[in-house]
């Protein structure tokens, strides 16, 4: 399973309002952790990740803890500042983001050579700049397997003093044929299409078999496409450009959370949507119908509430004992 992303360190200020602002590894590691917790045995991590010089040893470190890991999976050193995230909390679900530093995203010289013996591909756009349409479209030119996409923040800009902001993104039918299972929240969903079902109509017309929304408490919706039941139902025409028609409506639904509320006043919900994604593929690449992988994502995302950061994280989402 190749993993693209974003090692980020957070600074969260609100989340306990009575306590000082929190330290602690975010971006990518979120779904790493939840990787390694969700993937059968017989499937290992290959982290295509860049991180600045001066948090690498902190990076290694991180990612050697994987018990998924590959044997020769490293994080790739570059010489930039690594990225920094202040989040500031104003509820249990709602939140602004500062960015600074500046990991620069991949060009598809860099990262052809790395995909070649990967048999699934997981895109976090955790900075946004991870991959432009460009890289996108050869990517998904040259690699056969599924390939899983949160948006994330390629809906988010960056204003002069790093604020990330919210922002349409041109394009939208371009990036969904890049996907086979695409990933948004309500605020990034508000920036690709006027409402739902113009979303699912633009992602579904253009290869996209799943797509699914995280609603923060209120569980995931998910649109899928008629034929759709497991990851080996999709299918592609040799272009890997023009989809046939769809035989059938469009399948869609609410799925709830259960009893576990995900947005809970007294947890951390950072992270949520990255373990939900994360798990979800995790059991989708296992062989499980849709709906059961969504029920497995959203009681890790409830269980994502309950500890602190992503240090541990893999261990308490596998029910084993850790530090958060």
């Amino acid at each position: 399973m190749g993993v693209i992303g974003t090692f980020v360190w957070d600074v969260i200020h609100g989340r306990d309002p009575a306590r000082a602002p929190v330290e602690e590894w975010g971006g990518i590691t979120y779904a790493l952790s939840a990787f390694d917790a969700a993937l059968p045995d017989d499937w290992e991590l290959v982290p295509l990740v860049k991180v600045g010089e001066d948090l690498a040893p902190q990076a290694q470190l991180f990612v050697r803890s994987l018990r998924h890991l590959a044997s020769d999976a490293v994080p790739i050193v570059v010489p930039y500042r690594n990225n920094r995230v202040e989040l500031f909390y104003t509820d249990a679900e709602r939140r602004s983001e500062v960015l600074t530093g500046g990991i620069p995203g991949w060009s598809w010289t860099g990262l052809a050579p790395l995909i070649r013996d990967l048999d699934a591909l997981y895109v976090n756009l955790i900075s946004g700049f991870e991959l432009d349409l460009e890289t996108a479209q050869l990517l998904r030119q040259h690699f056969s397997g599924p390939i899983y996409c949160d948006l994330h923040s390629l809906v988010l800009a960056v204003q002069a003093d790093g604020l990330r902001t919210l922002r349409p993104i041109p394009n939208v039918a371009q990036w969904c044929r890049c996907f086979d299972v695409l990933q948004v929240n309500e605020d990034e969903m508000s920036m690709l299409a006027p409402d739902p079902m113009s979303l699912a109509a633009t992602a579904l017309a253009n290869g996209v078999q799943n797509l699914v929304v995280t609603l923060g408490a209120r569980g995931a919706a998910y649109f899928a496409a008629p034929s759709f039941e497991r990851l080996s139902d999709i299918r592609r025409d040799a272009a890997l450009t023009a989809r046939p028609a769809m035989d059938g409506a469009i399948k869609t639904a609410r799925v709830a959370p259960g009893l576990t509320r995900i947005g809970s006043q007294d947890g951390d919900p950072t992270g949520c949507g990255d373990v939900w994604g994360a798990t979800y593929y995790s059991r989708l690449v296992a062989g499980d119908r849709f709906l059961d992988a969504m029920q497995a994502a959203l009681v890790a995302a409830a269980r994502n509430v309950e500890h602190r950061g992503a240090t541990g994280l893999a261990h308490y989402l596998r029910g084993e004992l850790s530090v958060s």
